[in-house]
């Protein structure tokens, strides 16, 4: 039997299910599509069993067996992006052993999604759910800077030697992490920060500032890249607007 893919750059008659291959290969989650140009481009790409190089070629979904350096690729379920304010005493797991409750025991839909980073059980704030593997993956990378700001309620007042150090970095675990920014919120008698950090390092925000002698009593994440929790109370969730999907997209080198 002939294979069903097209190198053509218009849809056949009756065929308009057909879609472009570097389409196919973006919504996989392999890559971007014009990543997935230069993976045709470099002949990495096969159809039903042949090397392609052609950029107009469509494939049929349901029919060709589309394979990226020797691995099939298929289509991911519906991309779904989700933002929930993640309350105090949950955990950013798909599961818990100890029964305890979990993001996915708050938002609860058909497609199987995934938190994007970890917040601990006693931070609050943004949280981002998705199934976009490869948006997730970007997002966590810090070749990819995505910045992440947090309020940080202390034990005490910062004083400004302790700000000053703060800004110049804290090593942690034998490397100098630097905030993108840290100021003193009004109105709080210094004892509430907020800080932005372009890494995610496990418990990172907690860390510094207990390295720098200070306790932290609650910590919020405001913003995660565009993301922010405006019009949510704790527990609630729901679906990013697509500005918000093509922004987060666009941070990340995926437009």
């Amino acid at each position: 039997t002939s294979p069903a893919a097209v190198d053509a750059p218009d849809d056949r008659v009756g065929n308009s299910h057909l879609i472009r291959l570097n389409k196919f290969l973006s919504l996989s989650g392999i890559s971007s599509r014009r990543e997935a140009d230069d993976l045709i481009k470099f002949g990495k790409v096969s159809v039903n069993g042949g090397r392609v190089t052609s950029l107009g070629l469509k494939v049929d979904p349901m029919k060709d067996k589309v394979c990226v350096s020797g691995r099939e690729i298929v289509l991911l379920e519906s991309p779904v992006y989700i933002v929930l304010h993640k309350p105090k005493d949950c955990i950013t797991t798909t599961d818990d052993e100890k029964g305890r409750t979990t993001v996915l025991d708050l938002v609860r839909v058909k497609e199987r999604i995934y938190p994007v980073g970890r917040l601990d059980r006693n931070t609050t704030g943004v949280l981002l759910l998705t199934n976009d593997g490869n948006l997730a993956h970007r997002l966590m990378h810090p070749r990819y800077e995505l910045h992440k700001v947090y309020h940080v309620q202390l034990d005490r007042s910062l004083s400004n030697q302790s700000l000053r150090n703060l800004r110049a970095g804290v090593v942690l675990d034998g490397e100098r992490r630097l905030p993108h920014e840290v100021s003193i919120l009004p109105r709080t008698k210094r004892k509430s920060v907020q800080i932005m950090i372009h890494e995610g390092k496990n418990r990172q925000v907690r860390r510094m500032f207990e390295a720098s002698g200070y306790q932290v009593i609650k910590l919020h994440r405001v913003a995660f890249g565009p993301l922010t929790v405006e019009g949510l109370s704790r527990g609630e969730w729901r679906f990013l607007t697509k500005r918000e999907i093509v922004a987060l997209r666009d941070q990340v080198g995926l437009s």
